[in-house]
């Protein structure tokens, strides 16, 4: 890339042009699948746009978006390594200054491939969930924790993904306007999509703690056989459904209701799940709906800067899994 000297007014010129477009896609595609599928069989093509996309991402200045691709890139390497031998593997960890090396006892190679330094697995593990990535569930030896090849994969995506969100975190000041005009359709594009997209990257974990007011007060007054309107009802339901929770679960909650009918309680989940009747896979209302209703109650600071409950879901969310260990987080969920 340094060879190639590309300067961002040369961008304009035509010789570009299929650059630009492959730089855009990349990022057209993690909006719309999360995860950049293409590649281009062109080198020329395909290494330069991967630096003009992150520059193009950066110019968004919107988080998600920059969130978002980093994440499918990072998708994408992992998807790539499962080619790549374990030598390959290696020299790329290398890079990232890994303490890792490839297993060489025969009788040990028929179940792992690599060792990694306990120091650099927590660096990149302790974000996932699964029980299998928790160090005491790990067979270690001498704090060296021993990986199979797709392991060390999803590591690596790990920190590819941060390595990329490093390189987004810049203020990026003036692009010539055929490169803004790029920036401002992929914007766009997001704005279009962002309700499909927040749904989509909801986790599937249900987490109590995370519950707006409303919601919480909604559930208790449910869990604890009292009636709620129906708005409340509605707004629970498809809350509660959209977060991930089964409908099985959903139905289970409201028998505790002294006018609990099941048939007819499991119908109006299943309907309002998308499993019945149109097929539509209903969203909670918006907070200005639920004041409008008085459901809202006990607004708290996450409240006044969100207009949606699963808005606020997700930005509690992120925030107890900033500050709280991966082990607590298992006990918070439902």
């Amino acid at each position: 890339m340094k060879t190639l000297d590309i300067k961002i007014s040369d961008l304009t010129n035509p010789e570009y042009k299929s650059i630009l477009d492959r730089a855009e896609k990349r990022i057209e595609e993690a909006i719309l699948l999360g995860a950049v599928t293409e590649q281009s069989p062109n080198n020329d093509i395909e290494i330069p746009s991967f630096p003009i996309a992150v520059m193009m991402a950066a110019a968004t200045a919107d988080s998600f978006i920059k969130r978002r691709y980093a994440l499918a890139e990072a998708k994408r390497i992992s998807n790539l390594l499962g080619n790549e031998n374990k030598s390959n593997i290696t020299y790329i960890a290398n890079n990232f200054n890994w303490k890792i090396k490839p297993v060489k006892d025969p009788a040990v190679s028929l179940a792992y491939d690599f060792t990694l330094h306990y120091t650099d697995f927590l660096k990149n593990a302790t974000v996932f969930h699964d029980k299998k990535w928790k160090l005491i569930n790990r067979r270690m030896l001498k704090g060296e924790v021993y990986l199979t090849k797709s392991e060390a994969a999803r590591l690596l995506e790990e920190e590819v993904r941060k390595h990329i969100e490093g390189k987004l975190d810049i203020k990026v000041e003036s692009l010539p306007e055929a490169v803004m005009n790029r920036i401002n359709r992929l914007k766009q594009l997001f704005i279009e999509k962002r309700g499909e997209i927040q749904l989509e990257e909801l986790p599937k974990e249900v987490i109590v703690n995370a519950y707006p007011p409303c919601i919480k007060e909604l559930y208790d007054t449910i869990a604890s056989g009292r009636n709620v309107s129906h708005i409340g009802r509605f707004a629970l339901t498809s809350f509660l459904i959209n977060i991930g929770m089964t409908t099985k679960n959903v139905v289970n909650l409201f028998s505790s209701v002294s006018d609990f009918n099941e048939r007819l309680t499991r119908y109006q989940v299943e309907h309002i799940a998308g499993e019945r009747g149109s097929r539509t896979k209903y969203i909670p209302p918006r907070c200005d709906t639920l004041r409008t209703h008085g459901v809202c109650h006990s607004m708290d600071d996450t409240c006044r800067r969100v207009r949606h409950p699963l808005a606020y879901y997700r930005r509690k969310l992120r925030a107890i899994r900033r500050k709280t260990p991966v082990e607590k987080i298992e006990k918070l969920r439902a």
